[in-house]
Formats: C-alpha cells, structure tokens, sequence
C-alpha cells in the first residue's frame, strides 16, 4: 500500500488519490500495454519493459530483446530502479524510497491525450553512474508533456552491474567488454524509434535530455556509432567527456579494474561472478572508471570522434551551475589561501590562473576556478568542438539561482548556506518538477521568481524540442554559439544574454584539472 501511494504522490495525484482512468491498450514490443489518464489530461505509461531482465547468464551482456507477455500488461506502476545503494530520507534528493532489483530495464512515458506526431523528451537520469532512477518525482515528465510534448525517463543499470569490464567478458563478446549501461540507453531508443508513434510522438523528433552522468551519457551518445538515427536534438547538463579529466578509460584499464573486482568478491571465475547476489557486487569498494573505450559503443575519446568529424552532428543545448565543480579547491578565505590552494592543485599555471581570476572576493574567485577547471571546461570544450567540427548550431547556459530554502531546513549532505547555484539545482526549472523538492517537507519557499525563471527554462527547452532552436520571454530566441564572441544565457533572477565568463581562460587549465578524486564527483 505504501508503494502504491509515493507513486500516485509522484504522478502528481494530489492529496485525494482518486483512482487515474485506465487508457485504451497499444501495440508494443512484446505485447499490449494499458496506460492510466491522469487528473491533468495526460496519460501514462508507468514500467513498461523495453529489453529482457539483465538476470542470470544475462548479467553483464548487451540487453535483450523484451520477453513478449500474454494478455495486457497494465503499465500503472513504476518499476524497481536498478540495483543501487538507496537514498536516506534527509538527503536533498529523497523523493521517497523506491523499489530496487535487477530486474530495471523499463520506461516510464507521458504524453498529452491524442497526441499526433509530438516533439519526444527523453530523459537520462545522473548519478555518477552508480546511482539513478527514471521514477524519480524531480524528473516526472507529466509536467511537460502537459504543454504538448510526449516524455520519456528510460532506466539503464549502473554500478558495477552496469559497466564492469573484465577479460573474459571482452573474451566472450570478441570485441570488448563494460558499457552495459550505455547500451541500455542506445536499446531504449531503440525502442522509443519503433514505438513511440503509438503514444502520439514522432519517432524523428527526439531530443535527448540528461545531467551530470546523464549529460555524460548525452554526449557519449553523440559519440557513439551505436545511437546514428536514434536522435534529432541533444541537451546536456552539468558533464562531459571532454576537457581531460572524465573522458573514456582504455579497455585494458577497465579489464584490470575487472579483475581487481572479482579478486575483492573472491570469485573464481565470471560465471562465479554472474552467480552472486547482486548486493554484494553494489556494496564492493575496488575503484572503477565508468566508461572504456570498448571499441564498439565508444570507439575512442570525445575529442578524437569530433575531430574526425564522426560525431552525431544535431543541435546542442549545454551549460553548466554558477556554484559546482568536480574538484572543489576547499575552503578559502583570504587571498594567500586562494594563492595557495592554487599553486598546490594547478603548479607552474598559478601565476596566469590568478591573474585571469583576480578582481573577485577569494572564495569566489575559489569557486570560479574549480568549476571551470572541471565542469566548465567539459562543457566549454564540448561547445568549441561541436562550434568547429560540427554543421549544427549549439547553445549554452549557466544557471545562477540559489534556491530560496526554508529558514532552518536541515539536510545530511547539502548545506543550504554554502551550496549556491548547485549542481543539479537546476532541473527542477528545465522539467517543472519544483513541487517534488517539497514532497515529504517543506524544504524550499517558493517565490514568484523561481516561477518566472522556470518558465524561461522550460519554455526554452520546449521550444528547442520542437525547432532545434532554444526560445522564450525575456530572452526570445537565444544565439547560437559563435566562437569569435562567445556567448551564453545566464539563468538567474533576470535572464540575460552575456559574454560566456572566462572561455578564453579554461585554456590555462591544460591538462591540470586531470582525473578527480570519486569522493569529490557529484552523485546527480
């Protein structure tokens, strides 16, 4: 029962938990589906499987196709979220606990009542690529599919069960091995292409939309041969490939970190490994670098595919948070902390480092530096990539609102006081899901700002969903990135066109915001 009512708190069913109208079934892969019709108008579909249960002698393989069903499957609920550490319920993302299991490879959709030929808006959830849910109520894609676009969350496994490369696993593909979690994703759009013409959306317009390992996954994707015709448009949020410093592992790395694992679980062999609880494999500690180069999803590094001109060339929507960063520099006060700090991670770069930077109060000029070291650059490196090996126009953003929190909330890994304009702050005002930070407690004071910036957001993330071209008040349409005068939209209390801050500067960073430390990489 308790399951039952965080889902119909997540669909947004209000505090009467009147039972939604069942849809008419569609046609799908593997059977019949049957949606509920919401309060709203919209209707959803909730759980329904796009490839076999990864269980078994199916653990670390390519996904399968769906297992076909008798009868009609009623897609009322969501799924579990692949196997995962959970959430505690004073974190700042806790929008409830959720079922968890192997068994994960599902989609949720939303889309308007008799929808034609509808924009579709997928989403990738972040989380490092060890955690993550295409349930969660900040990501609910009820809200825009209310202004006419058709929404997607796809599910893809994470962790070691979804991106474990190891000796034998590339043995037995005869190609490569980890990347299991990306390939969800490219199966998922797979089946979005075949089948979401029967939800009312347009199997030709699809723009993918991710954030932070979600955003990674964007742009790998852009990457990838495996995802050429699966996508129109693509909007990424907070990470990258690019800028040297989370970019694709080489295999054998990935192998070696393989095998460390199964030494650690004390296995003899893979088929071993396949026969443990799945537990014990998301509780294990060997170090693992997400994403290798297995030769055949990823094929080499994000600035490679660019340069050969080998990218998904479609539109682009990036940007990155005022406040974020992969590396934070720690705390700084005063100037000869900052000087220090600096000269301790960047060496002989200091110098140029801080002059660039200087004219700020030191724990801004801080916190400027250790984003755009990390996520600025990623995101900065990936625009001038697209900008100069590419055909399609990109746009770019950076998000500067501090959200306004209730006087006194308290909350185990976020401090309301110090986080600013955070990583992942962002979301609730592209998806319109603000409502679900609220969910269990009031947490935010919502002011009539955050209501005109999420109108700004949204409506500019609709219109490039429906024109490759990102648009709406105060802004009207934005400009494309030109790299003689950079330029991005600063998303904060007034929206603004502004020159792209410091994008001559990421270069000083060369190679010195090299790999981060997993401690310090955001989780979503």
């Amino acid at each position: 029962m308790i399951g039952r009512l965080l889902a119909a708190l997540a669909l947004g069913l209000g505090a009467g938990l009147a039972a939604p109208a069942q849809a008419e079934p569609i046609a799908v892969d593997g059977g019949q589906v049957e949606g509920t019709t919401l309060p709203s108008g919209v209707v959803a579909w909730l759980g329904v499987p796009f490839a076999a249960p990864p269980l078994r002698d199916l653990r670390w393989k390519p996904p399968q196709p769906v297992v076909p069903w008798q009868g009609t499957l009623h897609a009322d609920r969501f799924a579990p979220e692949c196997l995962q550490p959970l959430r505690g319920s004073l974190q700042n993302h806790y929008f409830g606990n959720e079922a968890t299991s192997e068994d994960c490879l599902y989609l949720n959709i939303w889309a308007p009542a008799k929808a034609a030929k509808a924009p579709v808006v997928v989403w990738i959830y972040g989380g490092g690529f060890n955690i993550g849910s295409a349930s969660m109520a900040n990501y609910s894609g009820e809200p825009l599919a209310r202004e006419g676009v058709v929404r997607v969350n796809i599910a893809y496994r994470v962790g070691a069960l979804g991106f474990l490369a190891h000796p034998a696993l590339s043995a037995e593909s005869g190609h490569g091995s980890g990347n299991y979690g990306l390939m969800d994703q490219i199966a998922a759009l797979q089946w979005v292409k075949r089948n979401i013409a029967r939800f009312g959306g347009d199997p030709d317009n699809v723009t993918i939309v991710g954030q932070s390992a979600g955003a990674m996954s964007v742009a790998l994707l852009q990457l990838s041969p495996m995802a050429r015709g699966l996508f129109a448009r693509a909007v990424a949020m907070s990470g990258s490939p690019f800028g040297g410093m989370l970019g694709p592992a080489p295999l054998v790395q990935g192998e070696a970190q393989g095998l460390a694992l199964q030494k650690e679980l004390g296995a003899a062999s893979l088929a071993e490994m396949r026969s443990l609880p799945g537990d014990r494999i998301v509780a294990a500690t060997t170090p693992r670098a997400p994403i290798v180069r297995d030769g055949q999803v990823v094929t080499g590094s994000a600035e490679e595919v660019f340069a050969a001109h080998a990218q998904n060339d479609v539109p682009v929507l990036i940007g990155y948070t005022r406040d974020e960063s992969f590396r934070p520099l720690g705390p700084v006060t005063t100037p000869q902390e900052l000087k220090a700090a600096v000269t301790a991670r960047f060496g002989a770069a200091a110098d140029a480092i801080l002059a660039a930077y200087a004219g700020s109060d030191p724990a801004r000029a801080a916190a400027d530096i250790a984003r755009d070291a990390t996520v600025g650059r990623q995101m900065a490196d990936w625009a001038a990539a697209q900008r100069r090996f590419g055909t399609q126009p990109v746009y770019a953003y950076l998000f500067a609102r501090r959200q306004p929190y209730v006087p006194g909330v308290v909350f185990s890994d976020h401090d309301p006081a110090t986080v600013g304009a955070y990583h992942t702050g962002d979301v609730p005002y592209w998806l319109r899901t603000r409502p679900a930070l609220n969910m269990f407690r009031q947490t935010r004071a919502w002011q009539p700002v955050d209501q005109a910036l999420e109108d700004t957001m949204a409506g500019a993330l609709l219109a490039f969903a429906r024109s490759g071209v990102p648009q709406s008040a105060p802004i009207g349409p934005w400009p494309a990135l030109d790299s003689r005068r950079p330029r991005l939209v600063l998303l904060g209390e007034q929206p603004a066109v502004i020159p792209w801050p410091h994008w001559a500067d990421m270069a000083k960073f060369g190679s010195a915001s090299a790999e981060a430390p997993r401690s310090a990489r955001p989780r979503d």
